[in-house]
């Protein structure tokens, strides 16, 4: 039978991870469950193989969900990050390792004492971003440090982008991951980080007005905007006492600043619900956020209240997206105003079946060593192979695999609720990721401290 490893959700996310697993399903003896509500987003090749089988699991479903985790060896949790808490107290109470990608909760750091007596590996932030960002970032920052240097400065910066043989619309992009996520990025609180040792603050109505640029060999030009918070991670990091600290969101150069059109708009709250959104037209909606005219067109309003021309770039990116139809209608009953744009977003971004992905990450890199100031860039570009195995689910779920498996074979062994910034986790993984494609190519550049240029001081 093996050693059980148990799967509970099959999204977007998993098609890398479980690929590994069953490559290596007969030197590991491995056996996997995959378990999800929906059997449909297990493929054929999946469910076929030998040493694998698929369960239908409610995961609200008490009986069923302990059921399933009482059998396993490991659990990987592949759940939306609400679902993580249940599945966490039932691997407390038997006694399994759990590996997920999400962000640490309070709810699961809550559980690091009961983790830590049971001997448990609870390995979160394992995936992208969070994931290889922090193993990434450790192994270099950990690596001037041991040369006695001292850290100066930290910038990082991850996206997930449409490959540029993809590339095919205006605003150079398309959905790879979670679209609620994307039309809700920024919200919840003001953007802060460091500059030169003065805490900054961008509040969300001017988050995408206020982008660095930055430059990656071989894919040109890229832009970011601020992580709500980039401060999170200044403990776990030991950047304490380093005079900038910033994290931001990469996408192409121009998206930002037309995403801004929908933020100034209003099109991105998700606050209140929308009465009678159930069959309203695009071009209805559209008109919802615009001052009422017995004679402009709603085309003619909207270009005046964001002071746009007709033959300005914004407003073709704008047409684009077919905004204006009143033949096209948003089937939502009660949608908040970002779900309705939501909407209307997938009808134009969503990839087609043989599109491929591109994730870029970029880390700067700041520090002084024997009186002297330098200067370290680092950065991945990985390509998907088409819109199921993408370069998301690749950066994403093989480090989760990765991980799982060196848990399994004792080689994590610290117990507790974790992020990936010890050594003997990130030094095996980003080793082993590095067959995969995922390598990281540092340059040394003259240090010139935060660019006051491409963020406003």
């Amino acid at each position: 039978m093996g050693r059980n490893v148990l799967i509970v959700g099959a999204g977007k996310s998993t098609a890398y991870l479980l690929d590994y697993f069953l490559q290596h399903a007969v030197d590991q003896k491995l056996h996997l469950t995959v378990a999800d509500l929906n059997m449909d987003l297990v493929p054929h090749r999946i469910r076929s193989h030998a040493s694998c089988n698929v369960i239908v699991l409610d995961v609200l479903s008490d009986k069923e969900r302990r059921a399933a985790i009482k059998k396993a060896d490991i659990v990987v949790s592949m759940l939306p990050a609400r679902f993580h808490i249940k599945v966490a107290e039932d691997c407390i109470s038997f006694k399994k390792h759990l590996v997920t990608a999400s962000y640490i909760s309070d709810e699961i750091q809550a559980l690091d004492k009961s983790a830590r007596a049971a001997g448990l590996v609870f390995m979160n932030e394992i995936g992208l971003d969070p994931g290889i960002d922090h193993m990434s970032a450790m192994q270099v920052i950990n690596r001037i440090r041991a040369k006695g240097g001292k850290m100066l400065l930290f910038e990082s910066f991850t996206g997930g982008l449409v490959a540029p043989e993809s590339d095919d619309n205006l605003w150079n992009y398309k959905f790879t991951w979670n679209p609620r996520n994307v039309v809700l990025a920024g919200q919840g609180g003001a953007a802060k980080f460091i500059q030169e040792g003065t805490y900054k603050y961008i509040p969300y109505h001017k988050l995408f007005r206020r982008t660095e640029f930055m430059e990656i060999e071989g894919y040109g030009t890229f832009e970011a905007y601020a992580n709500r918070d980039s401060l999170n991670y200044r403990q776990a990091y030991g950047l304490d006492d380093v005079l900038t600290l910033y994290r931001g969101t990469m996408r192409r150069v121009g998206f930002s600043k037309a995403w801004n059109m929908f933020v100034q708009l209003g099109m991105t709250d998700d606050s209140y619900a929308i009465e009678n959104s159930y069959g309203m037209s695009y071009r209805d909606y559209t008109n919802l956020f615009l001052p009422y005219s017995p004679t402009d067109s709603v085309e003619l309003k909207l270009r005046h209240y964001l002071k746009i021309d007709q033959d300005d770039i914004m407003w073709l990116k704008l047409m684009e997206l077919d905004l204006f139809n009143p033949n096209k209608t948003i089937l939502i009953k009660n949608a908040t105003p970002a779900q309705m744009l939501q909407r209307i977003l997938e009808d134009s971004w969503t990839m087609a079946t043989d599109d491929k992905d591109m994730i870029v990450m970029y880390h700067k890199f700041g520090y002084e060593l024997k009186g002297k100031k330098y200067q370290l860039d680092s950065n991945m570009v990985v390509i998907g192979e088409n819109r199921t195995h993408t370069a998301m689910s690749k950066t994403v779920g093989l480090p989760v695999a990765i991980a799982a498996l060196q848990i399994l074979n004792k080689k994590i062994t610290t117990p507790g609720v974790q992020l990936p910034i010890e050594e003997e986790v990130y030094t095996p993984i980003l080793k082993h990721l590095i067959d995969y494609g995922i390598i990281f190519h540092e340059y040394r550049v003259p240090y010139l401290g935060y660019n006051p240029d491409s963020v406003a001081s």
